[in-house]
């Protein structure tokens, strides 16, 4: 049986490496603007990253993004553009808005009151976002 999550982790290192190499810079490469360009994937790519693909009876997607939110936001939220994707991405796989912000709360405990206050800054912001598209 395959180890898939050796395996990912293997590509992850091989990619690090091989950008490393092309070109230092890259290691800390970021794109602005991409999170807009792509604010949400595709269902088919949903499905493969936070679905039920490699391990059918394990968490649903929406349950594994939460469980991302938690982590990015007990970090202190530092990235924006991939907390706000986060935050879409659950969306768009289900979780409710009093869903994600209680995950969030949660996380007070843990990542302190600025990490929580910060990511609930950006979730804000998403919100208002998803508020404007739909009138």
């Amino acid at each position: 049986m395959t180890d898939f999550k050796k395996l990912f982790e293997d590509m992850t290192a091989q990619g690090q490496k091989m950008a490393e190499a092309f070109n230092p810079a890259l290691k800390d490469f970021e794109m602005p603007g991409l999170d807009q360009l792509f604010p949400t994937l595709s269902t088919e790519q949903l499905d493969m990253m936070w679905g039920t693909k490699f391990n059918p009876e394990g968490l649903d997607a929406k349950t594994r993004l939460l469980v991302v939110l938690a982590g990015q936001t007990v970090l202190g939220a530092q990235a924006e553009a991939p907390f706000k994707a986060t935050v879409r991405n659950a969306l768009k796989a289900g979780a409710t808005k009093q869903q994600i912000g209680e995950t969030i709360y949660q996380m007070s405990m843990l990542g302190g009151l600025p990490a929580m206050s910060k990511a609930l800054g950006f979730v804000t912001e998403v919100f208002a976002e998803k508020q404007e598209d739909s009138a």
